[in-house]
């Protein structure tokens, strides 16, 4: 391709995506969330801040595993400071056991509501403010509609959204920035101690707006996300009795 096309495709490359719903961070902001190898998969190879998120569950296990994954998220958001509002019926989060991820339970806001339409309308309040760095929002349908005013609402206020569906039905399309599955794995304790290893999760980025989807392996080890390479998902039955 000639140089000067080359240029041009590339400028105009950096021009959409402002209009597809990426913005540059704010001052002080941090630009890399330490995904190691998956940051490549978003343009400009920086996870997308300003922007939702959207994370499919399809069991409580899911959805135990994206709250551990996003926990590992915010660690580097709320590196520099900052408040967070977590949103839902009945948490899927142990605030005490936040600490494990380097976060300050008391940096977080919880807020319970029993409707839907009531989490929904909290979670675009909450996004709007620009005092927060992150809101998290645990429900189980999103329309299209709603999730183009929590763009719409997050491309001015700065504010990072995560958005945890709980067993959508149908996965209908949302104006998300991107879309991800995460699933725990088997933990290898360190070095044959007895004991739980480090956490482990199947991420899948199904959709990324701009991007490129993949899967990867990733566990949480020393405070932060390490690529693993392989890893042994057999799990041994119980032999039967014969005779």
């Amino acid at each position: 391709m000639d140089p000067s096309k080359a240029d041009i495709i590339a400028r105009l490359n950096q021009d959409i995506l402002p209009l597809q719903g990426y913005k540059p961070s704010r001052q002080g902001a941090p630009q890399v969330l330490g995904l190691g190898a998956i940051e490549n998969a978003f343009p400009n190879k920086v996870f997308p801040l300003a922007a939702i998120h959207e994370f499919c569950c399809k069991d409580q296990e899911d959805e135990t595993a994206t709250g551990g994954f996003i926990s590992g998220l915010l660690a580097s958001l709320l590196l520099h400071g900052g408040t967070a509002v977590w949103i839902s019926q009945s948490p899927i989060v142990f605030p005490p056991a936040m600490t494990y991820f380097g976060l300050s339970p008391e940096k977080f806001i919880f807020i319970s509501m029993q409707k839907e339409k009531d989490i929904q309308w909290a979670m675009e309040e909450a996004l709007k403010c620009g005092g927060l760095s992150a809101v998290i929002g645990e429900i189980k349908d999103l329309s299209f509609t709603a999730s183009r005013r929590f763009q719409l609402a997050v491309e001015n206020s700065n504010v990072t959204g995560f958005i945890i569906r709980r067993d959508p039905r149908p996965l209908n399309s949302t104006a998300s920035v991107t879309r991800w599955k995460i699933s725990s794995l088997p933990s290898e304790s360190a070095d044959d101690l007895p004991g739980i290893g480090f956490p482990r999760w199947q991420v899948d980025l199904l959709k990324v707006r701009n991007g490129r989807p993949g899967s990867w392996k990733l566990e949480w080890i020393k405070g932060k996300f390490r690529l693993i390479r392989n890893v042994n998902t057999t799990i041994h039955q119980p032999q039967k009795k014969t005779g």
